[in-house]
């Protein structure tokens, strides 16, 4: 059954929702919601619902300004700071299964800058923001080099750009999707599962 708690960090208080497999789990996967968005994000809800069922445990963070009712996203140090303190208490509450975390937009790339330092065995970022919409000279790339597998599913009419494929990185691209990655959420979340699947971290 899913519950909702809030988990204290140096940024004030952050939401947490649990989904629970009905079985023993087979990995902690973490997401992160967008700037100006939340944890009901359709991506999300649909990653949520096939991961799930193919036996993971998965926690969607809410930060804490967005828990203060605030729609402007605080600074980038203070994301990652409240989300490693999040997943410092989710590490101890899911102990012994490997961890991936991910999100969309802002929250994918919070779990990418953070991924080495939570001991994240891969990251799942969805509408990954390469650089803002027509400032492709201020390329985000560089928080793609994780140091784990990563996989990014973006739409190829994202106006915050598609990253290229390197090393530990893998790119898919969904067909006449934009940032909001609305169209099919249940196709981005089958290619994540897919994904998942072929490192083990999730049933067949």
């Amino acid at each position: 059954m899913p519950h909702d708690d809030v988990i204290d960090t140096p940024r004030g208080p952050a939401r947490v929702d649990t989904d629970q497999p009905s079985g023993p789990p087979r990995a902690l996967l973490v997401l992160g919601h967008g700037a100006g968005g939340g944890v009901d994000a359709p991506d999300l809800i649909a990653l949520r619902d096939a991961a799930v069922t193919a036996g993971l445990v998965v926690v969607r963070i809410t930060q804490p300004y967005r828990v203060a009712g605030r729609r402007a996203p605080a600074p980038a140090g203070h994301l990652d700071e409240a989300w490693s303190a999040v997943l410092t208490v989710l590490r101890q509450r899911h102990p012994g299964v490997p961890l991936v975390v991910g999100g969309r937009s802002s929250g994918a790339r919070v779990a990418c800058r953070t991924a080495t330092t939570v001991g994240a065995a891969g990251v799942v970022a969805l509408a990954f923001p390469l650089h803002p919409p027509g400032r492709p000279e201020r390329s985000r790339a560089g928080e793609l080099v994780t140091g784990v597998p990563t996989l990014v599913v973006n739409g190829d009419r994202d106006p915050f750009g598609v990253p290229e494929p390197g090393p530990l990185v893998r790119v898919l691209v969904r067909p006449g999707e934009r940032h909001d990655l609305r169209g099919d959420p249940a196709g981005t979340a089958a290619l994540a599962l897919d994904w998942l699947r072929e490192r083990g971290w999730a049933t067949a």
